[in-house]
């Protein structure tokens, strides 16, 4: 069984396909009996081997559990986890004009997107797709073997609720259903999810590697990371911009800069050109290419200069960060220095510079389960490389390039001043690896800090026997 990260192939004993939440519950209880280990999918995009892991012997695939719709009843929007990002954004906007601040990838399965928090190009203005959670469903196993479904919201089972608005899938149960709205919104269903811009202005520069030495390349991070730290508060005039800064390798030749605003925004125009001002300045290297188009909302989110749902042939390894601060100077140096490095050709890799901020830091760290609540930057570290290639090279590199980046705080992005941990949904075995992670703290004071406690207080109400499980699961306390 194949997920899109070809590292791993599943060999489960069966799979089970189920089309309702009576059909989950009927291959829950029954795995259980029969002790078998549990695996859960969506939309197969989990970065680490946890579907595919050699012990998983029952996998529950939900792609066919995936509606999209209005529930009168609870006046809320409902998603099954089965449901792509790209299908909810389709679905939410034809039939009433409203969109989620989900993912620049199509393909992902809804069911851990939102688990884990979810967001995208329009999270600045609208903040994670998990502080819109009106209510979720969940089949539990209760202590004594029995699977059951239950429904959790603000009001009904808040602990199971909040442990959705992300701590991450696969911890607590199976996801049935979703239902999503504004907090506190009322109304006709058009009024109770994000209206997205009607249009949006995006921007393309190109920076060709043979036009960017050392210096160039440490002022394009500088201005970059200091925009965000200027510009990166809850109600910021530039929270309609979104940026994403893809820095390749050698053999890429390029680094390339996508902006979008919406074209309807106060000043759009004008506040697009203060932000490319801003990251030009002093840079003394136009980019190479340079392009503006205005384009529908829809049509951007689904297009190849925003949406990326990559190859899923690949095998591929992910590392992640959470910024508070900008990169120092120091720290540029060694992302320039490993980017350029002679020695790894691979022209699939390199680190994405993704703008938060704004609404997704409006909330406080333990109102939802997102501990982050104070980045200005996400910064995802990628290597992939053909299936048929011996992995160990592309490993290597992105092990030492990421270790010494972190080299200061013990390898990985320990919660300080400056970093700030990492996002759950970017998982990475390697933080429980004292190799590569000798700062002394746990995987979960990495990608949960304070919130970790009152997550294993939710799982051992509702999963005591520990039947949803994987190497980065909460654990029972």
């Amino acid at each position: 069984m194949r997920g899109v990260n070809q590292r791993w192939v599943g060999k489960p004993d069966y799979v089970c396909v189920p089309t309702s939440t009576e059909e989950v519950v009927d291959a829950v209880g029954a795995a259980v009996r029969e002790g078998r280990r549990i695996a859960v999918r969506s939309g197969g995009h989990c970065v680490e081997e946890m579907v595919g892991a050699a012990d998983v012997q029952v996998v529950i695939d939900l792609s066919e559990l995936n509606g999209i719709g209005f529930d009168a009843e609870r006046d809320a929007f409902f998603a099954e986890p089965g449901a792509t990002v790209g299908q909810a954004y389709r679905t939410l906007y034809k039939r009433w004009g409203v969109t989620i601040p989900a993912g620049s990838c199509p393909s992902v399965g809804l069911g851990g997107h939102i688990a884990g928090g979810g967001y995208g190009p329009l999270s600045r203005k609208f903040g994670y797709v998990s502080d819109h959670l009106h209510a979720v469903e969940v089949v539990v196993v209760d202590a004594d073997g029995t699977a059951r479904a239950v429904v959790a919201s603000r009001d009904e089972n808040h602990d199971l609720w909040w442990a959705h608005t992300g701590g991450g899938g696969g911890n607590f149960g199976v996801v049935t259903r979703y239902w999503l709205r504004i907090p506190g919104a009322a109304g006709a269903p058009e009024a109770l999810l994000p209206a997205p811009p009607a249009r949006l202005l995006v921007q393309q520069d190109v920076w060709v590697w043979d036009m960017l030495d050392e210096a160039a390349f440490t002022r394009l991070l500088r201005n970059h990371g200091e925009w965000y730290e200027r510009h990166s508060e809850p109600g910021s005039p530039y929270e309609d911009l979104y940026s994403g800064l893809w820095c390749g390798t050698r053999a890429s030749q390029f680094v390339a800069m996508s902006t979008q605003i919406d074209s309807a925004a106060p000043n759009a125009a004008a506040l697009l050109d203060d932000y490319l001002a801003a990251i030009r300045h002093d840079l003394g290297v136009a980019p190479a290419l340079s392009s503006r188009q205005e384009l529908p909302w829809l049509h951007a989110t689904s297009w190849g200069g925003i949406a990326d749902s990559g190859d899923h042939t690949l095998s591929f390894k992910i590392k992640a960060a959470d910024l508070r601060k900008r990169c120092t100077d120091e720290q540029a140096a060694k992302l320039y220095a490993h980017l350029l490095r002679e020695d790894y050709g691979n022209h699939r890799a390199g680190v994405m510079f993704v703008g938060c901020g704004g609404r997704m830091n409006a909330l406080a760290p333990d109102e939802t389960a997102i501990a982050q609540r104070d980045s200005i930057l996400k910064l995802v570290y990628s290597t992939h490389w053909d299936a048929s290639e011996q992995a160990e090279p592309h490993l290597a590199w992105l092990r030492e390039f990421y270790a010494d980046v972190y080299a200061g705080t013990g390898g990985v992005p320990v919660p300080d001043e400056r970093t700030n941990g990492s996002y759950v949904n970017n998982p990475d075995f390697d933080v429980q690896d004292e190799r590569w992670n000798t700062s002394g703290l746990a995987w979960h004071e990495l990608y949960h800090q304070h919130n970790y406690p009152r997550l294993q207080r939710v799982k051992a109400r509702w999963d005591p026997n520990d039947v949803f499980r994987n190497p980065f699961s909460v654990r029972l306390p």
